[in-house]
């Protein structure tokens, strides 16, 4: 199993590194230790104690011991060897994550609607909600939408469980340096500040972190679905606009303001159709959700239950092909420019591929170079439609897997009172 650790470098989201994780036998970064093991067992699942003597190059009394200390917390449990290792000896036990230990908050703001869960330790979604987006499409009100939906998540949360962060994705352009929301063209959002606005309707139970949708699903993807076995990867988030997470070398390719991957503003036809972001033909004119709906006749109002109405497709008309044409041409721009091993299709393109998937190896075919061609693989999301809610949970669980006791050391467990679920 691959080690992998998510180590948080403030203050954004943007410098999260996925690196193998290493440990020291110094006393002084022991919290590091801490942490790497709890990153290990976050994302492994189940890790014997000797597997993590390895991954870590520590000695086994020292990971006993922050086995140990992880227990002493309540983050994670030893119980007896799977059935299935073998070897010499008598086998170490397994260590595995306690999921109501702690968790986070996890919400996802799409144009067509909202959605929200209470997610544990070791990616287990422990509940979740979803509504509407309020018609307006206020920054104010969609904070009120979300903490209603909160409500409804923390209420069967046990009352020795810590909420150690809020985690946000907006699909829009989002500044690495304090979660500003710079623009979110589809929502009509410019320059928004709506983690502070959601974290003063939270009354601060927990830091409220912001991500972008398509980066986050890019972690998520990585961490813990089609991406797990390498490290460059691309995720295509197909909503009513397509922006693009991008992973290089196991590191999140963010730039320099942390705007990098708008892949669906690349300008595909110079006299093409007027994009919401004020320029003309950009490839999300060609491939986003209005598009689809136009090609297969769903009303634009509909575009809610595009996924929905994509999946009940038996077959694809003309239109759809030459969407999935136009849609496999851009990601061979993809291809050549950054040469990933694995292309994810999120959101609506995760419906749509199926329907149009010789169309898009076509269009891929067509325009990419041979080289990075023969390297690439065109997936669906192995997290299917959770994918980006669980990117959000990652980017919100960083500050628990950087040092574990200082965030419990900080982290509320009264977040029903706090949220006035109950008097």
């Amino acid at each position: 199993m691959r080690s992998l650790v998510v180590v948080a470098r403030p203050p954004g989201w943007g410098d999260l590194v996925v690196r193998a994780g290493s440990g020291t036998n110094q006393e002084a970064v022991r919290r590091h230790n801490l942490g790497t093991l709890l990153g290990h067992v976050h994302h492994g699942g189940r890790i014997s104690r000797a597997s993590l003597t390895t991954m870590m190059g520590l000695n086994r009394s020292t990971i006993a011991g922050l086995v140990g200390e992880l227990e002493s917390l309540g983050l994670a449990e030893q119980s007896a060897p799977t059935a299935s290792r073998h070897g010499a000896g008598r086998p170490s036990p397994d260590v595995v994550p306690i999921g109501d230990g702690a968790y986070v908050l996890a919400v996802d703001i799409r144009v067509d609607g909202l959605a929200v869960a209470r997610i544990g330790l070791g990616g287990t979604v422990l509940s979740r909600a979803t509504g509407p987006i309020p018609t307006t499409r206020t920054p104010e009100a969609t904070a009120d939408a979300v903490v209603e939906l909160l409500r409804i998540v923390v209420r069967e949360a046990p009352a020795s469980s810590a909420l150690v962060g809020v985690g946000v994705s907006v699909p829009g352009l989002i500044r690495r340096t304090d979660g500003l929301v710079r623009l979110a063209p589809n929502l009509g959002w410019v320059d928004v500040p709506f983690g502070q606005i959601l974290d003063h309707r939270l009354g601060g139970v927990a830091t409220v972190h912001t991500g972008n949708d398509a980066d986050l699903g890019a972690l998520a993807e990585h961490l813990r679905g089609a991406g797990v076995d390498g490290s460059d990867l691309i995720y295509l988030s197909g909503e009513v606009g397509v922006g693009a997470g991008i992973i290089v070398d196991g590191h999140h390719l963010g730039g320099g303001g942390g705007y990098a991957g708008e892949i669906g503003h690349l300008q595909m036809d110079p006299a093409g159709r007027l994009c919401h972001c004020g320029s003309r033909g950009c490839w999300e004119t060609q491939v986003g959700a209005p598009a689809i709906a136009e090609a297969i006749g769903c009303p634009q109002d509909r575009i809610a239950s595009l996924g929905d109405v994509l999946d009940g497709l038996a077959e694809a008309n003309e239109g759809l092909r030459e969407v999935g044409h136009l849609l496999g041409s851009g990601i061979a721009s993809a291809v050549n420019l950054l040469n990933p091993r694995v292309v994810v299709l999120g959101g609506y393109l995760r419906s749509l591929y199926p329907l149009v998937g010789a169309e898009v190896e076509s269009g891929l075919h067509d325009r990419a170079l041979v080289a990075p061609r023969e390297q690439v693989q065109v997936a669906l999301p192995v997290l299917g439609g959770d994918t980006v809610i669980v990117g959000a949970a990652e980017m919100a669980f960083a500050a628990l897997l950087e040092d574990p006791v200082a965030c419990l050391a900080n982290a509320r467990t009264d977040v029903d009172r706090a949220l006035g679920v109950v008097a």
